[in-house]
Formats: structure tokens, C-alpha cells, sequence
């Protein structure tokens, strides 16, 4: 018989089957309700299984997954209530990671991997400037310049600015106040500290899907109290992550066990003022990447934070309570309520609303992937330490990882940065002398093609190195270079 991942005991014990556990989930509730350590159990569950995990650490309260439990008083009472025997308060492997580098192994990826499209958001662009992004990463592809950190995209967006006519008779129209806009943006993200995201060694997602000599998988932490505060880095990250692990993982169709778990937390932010053509393609990547073996769980306030066509792809549900004090969450209570598949001994709009700390409302996938009746049921304890690790304890984690040495050193080799510098001073050193205009003419060189011929100079062997964009770029026909 397949092992169930138990997570809450209702009138019988309820749990996660494995096979199941890729059609994704959601974790809903109002604050304080009780959504981390219902994230927390199900981390800890995947994980002794094999399962790799993600999640990010948003309150900076997860850190203790790596040490044993039982610190927690209440969490001992919870076990005796339950009437959990022998239950195992054990460490479970972590490996932490901040985009700041200051509390984990730094996080970064390349402008070019990030693509126009989550690029664009980023930087709160319209319409017309991500056209003109677009045609930006359009030029650099063509000519074999590396778009690796915000330097080369600044790099860029000035040559284009100054290059305008020349560069509008292959590429289009580019207004200056375009370019501007752009620059701006870019400059408000560098205040935010986006510019730290951006360069080398970028982040390789295999480092994500490990397991540790004991054959559990690794709960990878993104340490995110200070990333959160900058919401559309924080957002685009995640989505950034998606994207990349649905191009990168091969078909696995429904495999006994998921390759790996990755709990969106604040998921609301990943679709908050978002283009329909983008809010589309995330739609199409969550439906897609169940065959890679991924499940996703969205971890939120309200069942309505997400789009519909997102959550009927949410198999797993765990609701937590939420307050209904005004007509609107009301509403929302009744909509919530709606969702789940109904039990006749249960009047669920009326369980929301009562539901204590840590009790939920529950329904997973059963063997032939239909959801089963909702129950009310009060999530387990979790096994590790509720406490967060000290500075020097977290400090011990990251020193002891098997990657620690990779990520803290940043790479800046030459990329297009560098080669648009060599060209700008090469051809400075050759132009004529005033009192010659023709000379410069006489050369028949156009722009464009002067800029390719030193950018294949500038980069010699790497002529054939990919450049490369992410899935949401793949979807609107960017495609990965080869």
C-alpha cells in the first residue's frame, strides 16, 4: 500500500499521497491562523520522503526546520492531544539562500536569462517601453553581446539611445523618451537593491533538487524578510524560478513522487497588477509543469488572492481560518466555502469562520486524483524547532553546505558591457581627423555590422555559448539560442 504523507487528523488521520502531491495546493487563511506550520508539516513530510523543497522564509520564523523539535511547549501539548505516539521531534537538511548574500548562498541569474517579458514587469514598464526592451535583448542576441547584469543592459540602452536612426532601420522606432523611462527604472531598481540579483555565477536549479546522505530531501530556505520588501523582485524571482524549472526539468508524466515542492508564499503577489498576457503564460506554466514533477503550493489570505484558472488547478487545500466581519468577507467566506468538494455533516461557511489556530478545513487528491469530501481536522505538530536559529547558528548552517565558496564569489567576465567600451574606444582611436568628414563615410561600414564584428573579437570562443531566455519569453516565441 502507498505511503501517505499525513498532515492532519480529523475524525481519521488525513494525508498527502505522494503520486498525488504534483497536481499542486493551496494553503489559505487569515494571519495568524496557522499557514506555517501547515507549510512547515508538509515540508517536513516531502522531504523525509526524498522530496526536495522551496519555500521562502518571508517572517524569518522557518530557519529551525534544520534543528530537532519539542522546544515549543505547546507544540508537546498538541502531540498529547492528538494522541501521536512515539512522535519523532527530529532536524530535517537545509540549505539557506538570500538574494542579499548576507543570510544564505547569494541568488542571482543574468539579465538575458531573465528575459524581456518578467524583465518588463520588473521595471513597471508599458506597452511601447517593453517593445523597446524587447528589441534591446533583439539587437544584443544578434550580436553575440552577453546580457549578464544591469551594466550590459545599461550598456545597451545607451548605445541604442545614441545609435537611434541606425538602429531604426533594421530594428524599428525607438523615441529617446522610451530609453528614458527605461533608465529611470532601472535606476529606482538598483535603489531597491535588484541590481545585487542580477549577474554571476547565476543560480544552477539542480542545487535545488538535492538530497542529503540520508536520502531526504533538501528544504531549500530563501530568506525573504528584506526581499519582501521589495514585492515586484520578490514576485518576479519566484516566477522567474517557475519558469526556469518548467524548461529545464525533462517529462516525467505522473512519477510516484514528486521531483521537487515549491511553496509560494504571499502568492498573491505573483499576479498582483500583472498583464493578461503574462498572468496567461503563468496560467499555461502551473497546468504544464505538473508533468515535470513539480507541484506548486500557493500559500495566501484568501482563495480569491488567485486567479480562478489558477486555483482550479489546486488539488491539495488546506483553509485556514478567516474573519468575516464586513459584507465583503462575507462573501469571501462563501466563495472559499465554494470550493471545496462538499461534506453533508459539515456546514463549511460556518466552520471558516470558527476554526482555532492550527485546526483547518481540508481536502486532498485521493488514488484516482478526485478531491476527497472536506473535513475539519487539526493539523499536526511540526518535528523540527519552532525557534529560529541565532545569527551564528544560521552562520554554521551556510559555512558547513557543500556549496558554500560557489555562489559567494560574484564573476564579472566580459559581456556586452565591456565589448560596446572596447568598440566605443577602438573606433575613437581610429576616427579621422575633423577636417576629413568623408573619411569616416568612405569606410562603408555600417553601425550594426561594426558592432558585431567587435563584439566576435571581444568574445572570441565564446561565440557559441548559449544565450539564453526563459520560459516566458519561450512562450511568446523568444526561444532559447543554441
Amino acid at each position: 500500500m502507498e505511503e501517505t504523507l499525513i498532515i492532519a487528523q480529523g475524525e481519521e488521520l488525513i494525508g498527502v499521497l505522494p503520486k498525488m502531491a504534483n497536481r499542486h495546493g493551496l494553503i489559505a487563511g487569515a494571519t495568524g491562523t496557522g499557514k506555517t506550520v501547515t507549510l512547515r508539516v508538509l515540508a517536513e513530510a516531502f522531504s523525509r520522503i526524498g522530496v526536495p523543497v522551496f519555500l521562502a522564509d518571508i517572517k524569518g520564523d522557518l530557519s529551525g526546520i534544520c534543528q530537532p523539535g519539542g522546544d515549543n511547549p505547546k507544540v508537546v501539548e498538541r502531540v498529547k492531544i492528538l494522541g501521536l505516539p512515539d512522535f519523532p521531534f527530529q532536524a530535517y537538511p537545509v540549505t539557506f539562500w538570500d538574494v542579499y548574500g548576507l543570510q544564505g548562498h547569494p541568488v542571482r541569474t543574468t539579465i538575458s536569462d531573465m528575459g524581456p517579458l518578467l524583465l518588463s514587469r520588473l521595471l513597471n514598464l508599458n506597452d511601447t517601453q517593453s517593445g523597446v526592451l524587447t528589441l534591446v535583448f533583439k539587437l544584443a542576441d544578434d550580436n553575440g553581446l552577453l546580457l549578464l547584469d544591469l551594466k550590459d543592459l545599461r550598456a545597451m540602452l545607451q548605445y541604442v539611445g545614441d545609435n537611434a536612426d541606425q538602429v531604426r532601420t533594421q530594428y524599428g522606432n525607438v523615441s529617446a523618451a522610451s530609453i528614458g523611462a527605461i533608465q529611470r527604472n532601472l535606476l529606482a531598481l538598483e535603489q531597491e537593491g535588484g541590481e545585487v540579483f542580477f549577474g554571476e555565477p547565476a543560480l544552477n536549479l539542480a542545487d535545488f533538487l538535492q538530497t542529503s546522505a540520508e536520502g531526504r530531501g533538501m528544504i531549500n530556505i530563501l530568506t525573504a524578510d528584506r526581499l519582501i520588501n521589495a514585492p515586484k523582485v520578490y514576485a518576479t524571482l519566484l516566477l522567474w524560478l517557475l519558469s526556469e524549472l518548467f524548461e529545464a526539468l525533462p517529462e516525467v508524466g505522473d512519477p510516484p513522487k514528486p521531483t521537487g515542492i515549491f511553496f509560494f508564499d504571499e502568492a498573491h503577489l505573483l499576479f498582483a497588477d500583472a498583464p493578461k498576457a503574462l498572468l496567461d503564460k503563468i496560467e499555461q506554466v502551473v497546468r504544464l509543469i505538473r508533468s515535470k514533477g513539480i507541484g506548486v503550493y500557493f500559500v495566501t489570505q484568501n482563495p480569491l488572492d488567485l486567479p480562478e484558472t489558477v486555483l482550479g488547478q489546486l488539488g491539495h487545500r488546506v483553509q485556514h481560518a478567516l474573519r468575516a466581519f464586513t459584507p465583503k468577507e462575507q462573501k469571501a467566506v462563501r466563495a472559499a466555502a465554494e470550493t471545496f468538494r462538499p461534506n453533508p455533516k459539515l456546514n463549511v461557511v460556518e466552520a471558516i469562520t470558527e476554526l482555532g489556530v492550527g485546526e483547518a478545513l481540508v481536502s486532498v487528491l485521493d488514488a484516482k486524483g478526485r478531491p476527497t469530501p472536506v473535513e475539519r481536522a487539526w493539523i499536526l505538530p511540526p518535528q523540527s524547532r519552532l525557534t529560529p536559529l541565532t545569527p551564528a547558528e544560521r552562520q554554521q548552517v551556510v559555512h558547513s553546505s557543500l556549496l558554500f565558496g560557489h555562489y559567494e564569489k560574484a564573476i564579472d567576465r566580459q559581456s556586452a558591457n565591456e565589448v560596446l567600451q572596447n568598440r566605443a574606444a577602438s573606433t575613437q582611436a581610429t576616427a579621422p581627423p575633423p577636417r576629413s568628414p568623408g573619411r569616416g563615410a568612405a569606410t562603408g561600414e555600417n553601425i550594426i555590422t561594426s558592432m558585431a564584428k567587435s563584439a566576435a573579437r571581444s568574445i572570441g570562443t565564446q561565440i557559441g555559448r548559449e544565450i539564453s531566455r526563459g520560459v516566458l519569453g519561450t512562450l511568446f516565441g523568444w526561444g532559447r539560442r543554441r
